[in-house]
């Protein structure tokens, strides 16, 4: 990190302290700039959000090369959802404690493991982990969806799932096969808030150990709050299913 830009995000850490500040690393041709944002999380002490607004005229003034924050009477040390958002922004992020002034840079690996990840919503979540199942295993990639969290519980909200999968290139069957989609409805929700991979008979995930009793089906899920796991497909999860979605370019099962 270049001197001129690490002392202005101490002071910017400083100026808003004890709330965690926030900001941009833009590239502007050869030069390097620190672009300071305006928290607007509702907790800015325990977290940040920047303001949209505010990302646009960065990126307005030159590229977005890292994404900043600090930590207040913490360590610099990346919570689950740095190590989340990091990964889905695709760019490196520098954390700063603050007043301890130690700065720590995470870099996105690109290879999350579908298995055991924490959950946070918006960047690992049962959305999340069938997006990574189809990259990983059929080279399917679709676009940042959007969401809240809690866009379920309300019936001024919009379905998301009902709504968008027909545009991501799904359809609706009646008995699934492997790789197919489950969507759900777990907990106190109007729309259909939960999904998983049918993985039929065959649980197995190259690389991972996926831990599984019984002869399945199974079925790939990353439940809100829990780690990311397999599951056998049956019983309460069955009942609660409201959409088996296929994708049109499925892998015929062999």
């Amino acid at each position: 990190m270049r001197k001129h830009i690490l002392t202005a995000i101490q002071a910017h850490a400083a100026e808003t302290y004890p709330a965690e500040c926030c900001g941009l690393l833009l590239a502007l041709g050869r030069k390097q700039q620190y672009f300071p944002c305006k928290n607007i999380a509702a907790e800015p002490s325990e977290e940040f959000s920047i303001d949209p607004e505010e990302y646009a005229a960065a990126e307005d003034l030159g590229e977005i090369i890292g994404i900043i924050h600090s930590h207040p009477d913490a360590t610099s040390r990346p919570s689950p959802r740095d190590l989340a958002m990091c990964e889905a922004t695709a760019m490196p992020w520098h954390i700063l404690s603050w007043p301890e002034g130690d700065l720590r840079t995470v870099v996105p690996t690109g290879e999350t493991p579908l298995l055991k990840r924490p959950f946070v919503h918006g960047a690992w979540d049962c959305w999340q982990v069938c997006a990574d199942w189809y990259k990983r295993e059929w080279g399917l990639e679709f676009e940042a969806f959007k969401r809240s969290d809690g866009w379920w519980e309300s019936k001024d909200n919009a379905s998301l799932y009902e709504t968008n999968y027909e545009d991501a290139g799904f359809y609706r069957v009646d008995q699934p096969q492997r790789g197919d989609m489950v969507v759900m409805e777990v907990g106190r929700t109007v729309h259909p808030n939960h999904a998983g991979i049918f993985l039929a008979a065959n649980p197995a995930l190259p690389g991972e150990d996926a831990e599984t009793f019984g002869p399945g089906p199974f079925l790939l899920h990353h439940l809100y709050g829990r780690p990311s796991e397999i599951i056998v497909y049956g019983g309460p999860w069955h009942d609660r299913t409201r959409l088996i979605l296929r994708h049109k370019d499925a892998k015929q099962p062999t």
